[in-house]
C-alpha cells in the first residue's frame, strides 16, 4: 500500500467472495464459465461470468482458474477501497464447492503436480498464506456464485437471491401506524 493513502474511517469494511466455475459447459469448445459475486458488507457489489480463455480438462483446473480470478478481483477491490479511506478488514473470505481446490490451496503442505496449473494455484497459495483471503468450503445449494454459472430451476434461483438480492424495503403504507402516524424509522 502506498504510504500517502488516506487515513482509514468509519466501519470496518467486509468483503466475502462466492467463487464457482461449471466445467465445459459450451456443448461445442468445452470451454467452462466462471461465476464470481463479491460481497461488500452483505451488499453484491461487483461479479463477472464469463467464459475462461483455455479448455480445461478436469473440474479441478476450471474452478482453481476461477479461484484465480476472485482472488486478483479481491486483490483489486481491497485496494480501491483501502484508497478510497475504508477499513478494510484484514481478513476477506472467499468460499468455494470444490473441496479439492479449497485443501490445496489451503493446506500448507499441499502441492501442485501440474505445471500448466502451477501459476493458478500459486496466486491462491499466497493469498491464503498472505491472510488476507481465507478459503472455505460451502455447499453448491449455498453457493450464490451459482446463478452466474449455470441455469437454474426457478426455486433453486428464488432461494440464491432471496437473502441477498431484490430486498424489498418497506412500502409507504408498512410505515403508517394503525393511527395513521406516521412511524420512526
Amino acid at each position: 500500500m502506498p504510504s500517502d493513502r488516506p487515513e482509514p474511517r468509519g466501519k470496518i469494511v467486509t468483503l466475502t467472495c462466492f467463487v464457482d466455475a461449471d466445467h465445459a459447459r459450451d456443448q461445442l469448445t468445452r470451454k467452462s464459465v466462471t461465476g464470481i459475486i463479491i460481497l461488500v458488507n452483505n451488499t453484491p457489489i461487483s461479479w463477472t461470468s464469463k467464459w475462461q480463455k483455455m479448455v480445461d480438462s478436469s473440474t479441478y483446473g476450471s474452478e482453481l482458474v476461477a479461484s484465480r480470478i476472485a482472488v486478483e478481483m479481491l486483490i483489486a477491490l481491497r485496494y480501491q477501497l483501502t484508497m478510497l479511506g475504508c477499513k478494510v478488514e484484514d481478513t476477506s473470505l472467499m468460499v468455494g464447492d470444490n473441496m479439492a481446490v479449497i485443501l490445496n490451496t489451503t493446506v500448507p503442505s499441499s502441492s501442485i503436480k501440474k505445471k500448466h496449473q502451477s501459476c493458478n494455484y500459486h496466486k491462491v497459495r499466497e493469498s491464503i498464506a498472505a491472510k488476507f483471503v481465507k478459503f472455505q468450503h460451502i455447499k453448491s445449494e449455498n453457493n450464490m456464485a451459482d446463478l452466474l454459472t449455470k441455469p437454474l430451476p426457478r426455486a433453486i434461483f428464488d432461494k440464491l437471491t432471496a437473502q441477498y438480492l431484490f430486498r424489498r424495503p418497506k412500502t409507504v403504507t408498512g410505515l403508517i401506524s394503525d393511527e395513521g402516524q406516521t412511524e420512526q424509522t
